[in-house]
């Protein structure tokens, strides 16, 4: 997807004001779902450091459900509102502005790789805050009126499970640690869930982090109405901790992050419910890996890291198997 920068400063003047001079624009990532775009743009005597994300076409056909699509501007200003960490909105595009369907946010400095995140140095003081910090912005997610946000599905245990059944019914490409995971979460589902709103892809990587803490929550994309512990139990997948020795994102405890949430919430945390969303995450995650790899034997346009994730299954099917026998 390109982006023409002419298009983009008269965006800008129309919303912002003039002059909307454009200038460091580079493009940062070109995912499945969006195109993200840093730049600077001079409004009035200011220069201001932003993050252009344009929505890519809508998924279609058995993978529709794992996304949500547009409305992540209103999310986040949501979100905002609840006290989150979440990228502040500077405008929505409209059809005037011929460009298509996304928005501007503000850019935040810091680290978003979460490599970095468990192992830099510069991050070594407040790596031990970090478990805490996380529990104490879910708790304000989780927070978000539901009436905000109506655009929202409903995604709690029940329809999760169908979905991803769905996907490998679909794709007929038999793992049988797939099925025993699938046949286990089917097993072992929440009786009786709350529902709140839920980030659905709340992890180390989806963070931008600095000497001070949390300063970002990013990729809004798979928010849901579900199980607010699901977003507990994804965030100590042990994918998303990078190497990193502890369970909560490679830089934390499961106990900071379950008492910080506690606190903040006045909901107490169950950790045998929270495992089950860890271990239903393993085996989400290694559906997703072999959505990669079919995705290029079956001549999908995608990209060496695509290709890359697909070859990692195995990995998140391991992880489960050591959480559901008391391995890990």
């Amino acid at each position: 997807m390109s982006l023409e920068v002419p298009k983009l400063a008269a965006a800008v003047a129309r919303h912002l004001g003039p002059p909307g001079e454009i200038s460091a624009l580079s493009r940062l990532t070109g995912g499945a779902t969006k195109s993200t775009w840093s730049f600077d743009a001079l409004v009035g005597g200011e220069r201001l450091a932003l993050i252009l994300q344009l929505a890519a076409a809508g998924a279609a056909g058995p993978t529709a459900g794992l996304v949500r699509g547009s409305n992540d501007a209103a999310l986040m200003r949501a979100a905002e509102r609840a006290g989150v960490p979440a990228p502040r909105v500077r405008f929505v595009l409209d059809a005037d502005d011929a460009i298509g369907e996304g928005h501007a946010t503000d850019r935040v400095d810091g680290e978003t790789l979460g490599k970095k995140i468990v192992s830099d140095p510069r991050l070594a003081a407040v790596r031990p805050r970090l478990a805490a910090q996380c529990g104490e912005i879910l708790a304000a997610i989780h927070r978000i009126e539901a009436s905000e946000v109506p655009f929202l599905s409903a995604q709690g245990p029940t329809q999760q499970l169908a979905l991803y059944r769905g996907l490998v019914d679909h794709f007929d490409h038999g793992i049988p640690a797939v099925e025993l995971g699938l046949r286990w979460v089917a097993e072992n589902l929440p009786a009786h869930p709350r529902t709140t709103v839920v980030h659905g892809d709340f992890r180390n990587g989806n963070l931008i982090v600095g000497e001070d803490g949390v300063r970002c929550v990013l990729d809004w994309e798979l928010a849901q109405l579900g199980d607010p512990m699901a977003d507990l139990g994804w965030l100590c997948v042990k994918t998303w901790r990078f190497g990193g020795a502890l369970a909560v994102g490679g830089f934390g405890r499961r106990e900071d992050l379950f008492e910080a949430y506690e606190k903040a919430s006045g909901v107490v945390v169950d950790p045998v419910h929270v495992r089950f969303w860890e271990a239903f995450g393993c085996i989400k995650w290694s559906i997703m890996c072999m959505l990669k790899g079919l995705g290029h034997r079956r001549g999908a346009r995608g990209n060496v890291e695509a290709v890359a994730i697909g070859r990692r299954i195995e990995e998140p099917l391991l992880d489960f198997l050591d959480l559901v026998t008391g391995r890990e």
